[in-house]
């Protein structure tokens, strides 16, 4: 080898390393744009949005050269068996959680709650498919996980793309705090018994009232199903934003107990993230699609089929058949 052709080797190598940074910054400020906008702008067009984002990546990931297989479009039929075993596992652990009283209240969900039927079908067969699990699967454990697996190697690539993966969830943790108390409660660190009661210190908080720690208060689900009968927008919808995006956490939460809910769901969809990349590597990117598609869909289905908490009146938690606030996109 000749003198210039030793010299040009270093300036190709730090060409080419100079790209796939530019390519995978690329590719990570697509997925923050996306998902702003599916949170916060216009949730409802989530499917379009993490259409145009998942083209996106794809055609940067093949562009810096990432074959089909690399981005883990292989494995099939392994994926769709290993996927399908694991949503069938999901199916039964929800039927249990709602069968059993004490974790029934988890699988509450009011974002499910507060939808028609056919917006909840809606949630289920195309919002969560195509606007959540479509984008996170290919853009996650395909094109940060394949980009970062060719440089630094495939533990590296999973760690990295898993702890990108829990960051991706700040926004919809903070949206859970309104939906779901009892699992942001959880996500929070907190023992299973302490979310009521965190709510109904927020309850008296509003109410201006100063209960004693003893004395037994109605459940938030009273409340809200009292002031559905005295013909009151329960505090959901009346928290909804005119743009139809999400709620925040509700107005007592302090920074504190944010920060403490954030963290928790961060830590937790990191290490799902850990077990979604392994997953990937067993069966290509259809068996963590098929299982994350369970996760969420499946959760629509069985918060409907909870039985109600004693008291609460069951059915759905808005005021008028049909309305509700746009729930979130799940993840």
């Amino acid at each position: 080898m000749t003198a210039d052709r030793r010299a040009v080797l270093p300036s190709a190598v730090a060409v080419l390393t100079a790209d796939r940074r530019a390519v995978l910054a690329s590719a990570v400020a697509v997925l923050a744009a996306a998902n702003v906008l599916n949170n916060r702008v216009a949730p409802r067009l989530a499917p379009l949005t993490s259409a145009a984002a998942t083209w996106a990546l794809l055609a940067l990931a093949r562009r810096s050269g990432l074959s089909w297989s690399e981005l883990g479009f292989h494995r099939g039929p392994r994926g769709l068996r290993i996927g399908g075993a694991l949503a069938s596992a999901v199916a039964g652990v929800y039927a249990v959680g709602i069968a059993v009283p004490a974790t029934r209240r988890f699988f509450r969900d009011e974002r499910a709650l507060s939808l028609s039927r056919a917006r909840a079908l809606e949630e289920a067969l195309l919002q969560v498919p195509v606007g959540t699990v479509l984008l996170e699967e290919v853009g996650f454990r395909g094109v940060l996980h394949a980009l970062l697996a060719r440089s630094h190697g495939p533990r590296t690539a999973t760690a990295v793309s898993s702890a990108l993966f829990g960051l991706w969830h700040v926004l919809p943790a903070i949206d859970m705090m309104a939906a779901n108390p009892a699992l942001s409660g959880l996500a929070a660190g907190e023992p299973p018994g302490d979310g009521p009661r965190r709510e109904d210190k927020r309850q008296d908080g509003r109410q201006g009232e100063d209960k004693p720690r003893g004395e037994d208060r109605p459940r938030r689900e009273d409340e809200r199903q009292d002031g559905r009968q005295g013909g009151d927008k329960p505090r959901w919808e009346d928290a909804r934003r005119g743009d139809g995006a999400a709620p925040g956490p509700p107005a007592r939460a302090s920074r504190w107990e944010t920060a403490r809910v954030v963290a928790g769901s961060v830590a937790a969809t990191g290490l799902a993230g850990v077990f979604f990349g392994e997953l990937r590597r067993r069966g290509g990117l259809a068996a963590p699609s098929l299982f994350h598609v369970a996760t969420n869909s499946l959760g629509y289905l069985f918060a409907r089929l909870a039985p109600a908490e004693p008291g609460s009146g069951g059915g759905r938690l808005t005021g008028a058949p049909g309305t509700g606030p746009e729930p979130p996109v799940r993840s």
